[in-house]
């Protein structure tokens, strides 16, 4: 079998080994790759975003099954393209890739389909949205509705920080094409929560549940960022917790845009915010599988992922997933510099056996094969063990072992989980 994955990222990097260890067999080829999945697949210098020497590339090769990593291309339509060429991929039409290229849209989509989400308003003028905030509770939250790679949604506690928010996106342009249109909504309390489901349209296969941490600093302070790190699975997701939210979010969006003639093949991601009562509360969809929370929950699944992903994009009834007991903790490194001007070119020193996996995200080999810093988000360092205790030093203890100029991470991902279980322990020891 013959297998393309597009993009260049740690996600990317993930699916290629994920699926290499479960078909050693198969054939992969990357477009454009990054040095990690060059070992595992043959490398296609093509960006995620030339629709036209993919869909080539496609035709060229005779591939079975492409498998679309980023966003971007899905927004841009690339699954549009090798659909009307006849080819099988694994990702949503464009029309259907709006729950993510527009949150505006996918406030409507819930709003048809009776999903959980916040309150919110959506505007293109700068002073119908001042004065919406003028007269709204703080605190809020702005966002920019097109896609602006996982930094478009700010949290404003005070009212004068929204109108800054505001100002920024309608006004001055901070994010370009997609912060033309803002969505403002009211703030939710509660603890977030990945939910990444592979889905045919009509149903559902869910992978393991995940945490994000998006912030850069730890205690998740600092700026917001494409995602520091992630682990796998939360005991926040009881199996209660995830039914309701296939029964409550998954299914009535698959059905809503089936609806509106928009029929979704992939992952929808949904965003929760679980609130103190149980409930799942969408903060936004994802067209694709996350990132980095793909290097967290793709090591967990041990068998029938191909299988499954092939059912998806043909539309078929979807097979069963193997996932395994254990935890995974991911923990990205960043360049120096990152979230705001991220610095290139430092040299990559890893471990010739590394305790754990290693997720090459922006990384590239210079002539003399030296691998350098080449992007924000450097690495994605991952632990899989028996307990999550286990994995999260695990994790830590391999990205201090990396060594670049710079180097930025959180030494405290999944602090949530840990916090929880010690709680959870000293009211057990309490009750005895």
């Amino acid at each position: 079998m013959k297998l393309l994955v597009v993009g260049s990222g740690g996600r990317e990097h993930a699916l290629c080994w994920a699926m290499r260890r479960e078909r050693p067999d198969l054939a992969i080829w990357c477009a454009p790759g990054n040095p990690g999945t060059a070992a595992l697949a043959t490398n296609v210098a093509i960006p995620a975003d030339d629709l036209d020497a993919i869909t080539s590339l496609v035709r060229q090769l005779d591939i079975d099954l492409t498998v679309v990593g980023p966003e971007a291309p899905l927004a841009a339509g690339l699954a549009d393209a090798l659909r009307a060429s006849d080819r099988r991929v694994f990702g949503p039409l464009a029309s259907a890739a709006r729950i993510e290229a527009s949150k505006a849209f996918a406030k409507d989509v819930m709003a048809a389909a009776g999903v959980p989400t916040a309150a919110s308003a959506t505007f293109t003028d700068l002073g119908l949205a001042l004065a919406w905030v003028d007269a709204h509770a703080e605190p809020m939250v702005v966002k920019a509705s097109g896609l602006a790679a996982g930094k478009g949604a700010i949290v404003c506690p005070t009212r004068a920080e929204a109108r800054q928010a505001v100002r920024a996106m309608l006004e001055t342009g901070a994010f370009g094409q997609a912060g033309h249109v803002v969505v403002i909504e009211d703030f939710l309390e509660g603890e977030e929560l990945s939910v990444l489901a592979i889905t045919n349209g009509r149903d559902v296969r869910l992978l393991p549940a995940a945490q994000d941490h998006k912030r850069l600093l730890e205690g998740d302070q600092g700026p917001n960022t494409g995602g520091m790190g992630a682990y796998s699975p939360v005991s926040l997701a009881t199996p209660a917790l995830l039914a309701r939210v296939e029964r409550d979010v998954l299914l009535p969006t698959l059905a809503e845009l089936e609806r509106l003639g928009a029929p979704f093949r992939g992952v929808l991601y949904a965003g929760l915010m679980v609130s103190p009562d149980g409930t799942p509360w969408v903060i936004e969809f994802n067209c694709r599988l996350g990132d980095p929370e793909t290097e967290a929950v793709l090591p967990l699944v041990t068998g029938g992922l191909v299988d499954c992903l092939m059912a998806a994009a043909d539309g078929a009834p979807l097979p069963g997933l193997s996932v395994s007991g254990d935890a995974a903790v991911t923990t990205v490194l960043a360049a120096k510099g990152y979230p705001d001007s991220p610095e290139k070119g430092a040299p990559i020193r890893i471990p010739d056996r590394p305790p754990g996996l290693v997720f090459h995200a922006g990384t590239r080999r210079d002539d003399q094969g030296v691998l350098r810093v080449n992007g924000g988000r450097v690495l994605a360092v991952t632990a899989v063990a028996p307990t999550f205790a286990a994995a999260q030093a695990a994790s830590r203890d391999l990205a201090g072992q990396i060594e670049f100029d710079g180097k930025q991470y959180r030494r405290d991902i999944g602090w949530r989980e840990a916090a929880g279980r010690q709680v959870r322990c000293r009211r057990l020891t309490t009750d005895d």
